[in-house]
């Protein structure tokens, strides 16, 4: 009997509790990675931080969350996913405290880089968590649904939670805000969640540890400062950490783990959905305030609506995919998600254009969230429990990273055209062609094992 067909259909009291502890932290995490966004002029303005040092208060929390995410991910199977959790619960309140009180940019920088890292610590655990709570399957698959609803409803809540908190009280608030709910997972967590089993004294790939998780941070460094130089190193060490792999007896990330289908591909998935989005939105951004002239009030509500919208979405995929399979609905939502964009190409100066683009938000924002939760489905299937936080770590970190990269690529595209309505247009235009040619590319990758096997013998006979 497979785990799907044994599975319950719903979930269990506590099971449900156990749901609300886990998803309640990825709220906040993913509401803490926008809430700043929204107020960055007040929260320089409070601790004296000039125009051109604003951007790393969002790169302080970046650099860590995206570079230390796969290690901490293994650290869970290897040291125990629960007390790791915990400690990124604990590590947040703190960092929060921190910035709440923080008088000078060193204090406020620390604080964010300690929430990023937190961010590593917890998110990958509290993931992993849900995929071995869970058997592979249709309960897994719907669990994994509401995370990504919890997600896009975090992201969305984030930025009109912070603009309503600097408004009403201060930006100090908006960190203050993290440290009872924090305070209450931690409570909460022993009571309803066991330790995880932990290997018998495996021993740590202290070099796989130290090559990945310096290169990860070179490389999302390069990304948000054009460093040549730290781009190079990031693909030295990373190139050093798949060699260090293939001849260690206990690898971090073992290379045939980093071979799997559902996880290279899973992953890349993950890389167009986020990266694609991300710089649609921020291109939107621009127009809906440097074309169409909005204020920062329509502009948020522009994209609010449709994002709290499309938190309905996660519950539906999920059902979506234990009905037909992660393939399919990965492929078909990123194509939708593809085509939700192409009407924006064509988008003019006119203020009448939100007839076309509100629409296209809301639609390209449900579609989207089904993407998130299939490829995390698919980036975390077919594994071992002990390799759970390794494939969370991995997913998660792709989507930091991804989160990183799309808004200076999408904005480097369009720099190369003489005005900012004609760059969108290119851009967006690339956009789409990008994520067609990659669902193209899911789809082949992602074919079961028996098409790959029946496939080979004719692609040997037509080379013959």
């Amino acid at each position: 009997m497979t785990a799907e067909t044994s599975s319950p259909l719903r979930f269990s009291g506590r099971q449900r509790l156990i749901l609300l502890v886990l998803l309640g932290a990825a709220f906040i995490f993913a509401a803490d990675y926008s809430i700043l966004n929204v107020a960055l002029p007040q929260v320089g303005g409070g601790v004296d931080m000039s125009l051109t040092q604003l951007p790393w208060i969002v790169s302080a929390y970046t650099l860590p969350a995206a570079g230390f995410m796969l290690l901490f991910g293994r650290f869970a199977d290897l040291f125990g996913r629960r007390k790791l959790f915990i400690a990124g619960e604990v590590l947040l309140a703190v960092a929060s405290l921190l910035g709440g009180f923080a008088t000078n940019p060193e204090m406020l920088l620390a604080a964010r880089a300690l929430q990023g890292l937190s961010t590593a610590m917890a998110v990958p655990a509290g993931l992993s968590l849900i995929t071995t709570t869970f058997a592979e399957g249709k309960m897994r698959d719907r669990a994994l649904g509401l995370n990504g609803a919890i997600l896009s409803g975090g992201f969305t809540a984030g930025a009109l939670v912070g603009g309503i908190l600097v408004s009403l009280l201060s930006w100090r608030a908006a960190f203050f805000i993290n440290i009872p709910f924090a305070i209450a997972i931690i409570v909460a967590t022993p009571m309803l969640i066991s330790e995880s089993k932990v290997p018998n004294r495996q021993k740590l790939d202290v070099p796989g540890a130290v090559t990945v998780t310096g290169g990860l941070l070179a490389v999302v460094y390069a990304i948000m400062e054009s460093s040549l130089i730290a781009a190079a190193i990031g693909i030295v060490l990373l190139a050093a950490f798949w060699v260090i792999e293939t001849k260690s007896s206990a690898p971090l990330a073992p290379v045939r783990f980093l071979k799997k289908p559902t996880v290279k591909w899973g992953n890349f998935a993950g890389l167009v959905i986020f990266s694609m989005e991300t710089g649609m939105i921020f291109l939107m951004t621009l127009y809906l305030q440097d074309v169409l002239k909005f204020n920062p009030v329509i502009t948020g509500l522009a994209f609010g609506i449709p994002g709290l919208a499309a938190v309905f979405a996660g519950p539906i995929a999920g059902r979506f995919i234990g009905k037909h399979g992660g393939r399919n609905v990965l492929t078909v939502a990123l194509t939708l998600q593809a085509l939700m964009i192409l009407p924006l190409v064509f988008l003019g100066s006119n203020k009448l254009a939100l007839v076309i683009l509100v629409p296209a938000l809301f639609l390209g924002f449900f579609v989207h969230v089904a993407c998130i939760v299939s490829y995390t489905v698919i980036g975390t299937s077919g594994l071992p429990n002990e390799e759970q936080g390794l494939a969370t770590g991995l997913t998660s970190m792709t989507q930091q990273v991804a989160l990183t990269i799309g808004a200076p690529i999408m904005v480097a595209i369009a720099a190369t055209q003489a005005d900012t309505l004609s760059g969108t247009h290119l851009a967006l235009g690339v956009n789409v062609a990008v994520t067609l040619v990659s669902v193209a590319l899911i789809w082949f990758g992602l074919r079961p094992r028996d098409e790959r096997s029946a496939s080979a013998p004719e692609t040997a006979a037509a080379a013959s």
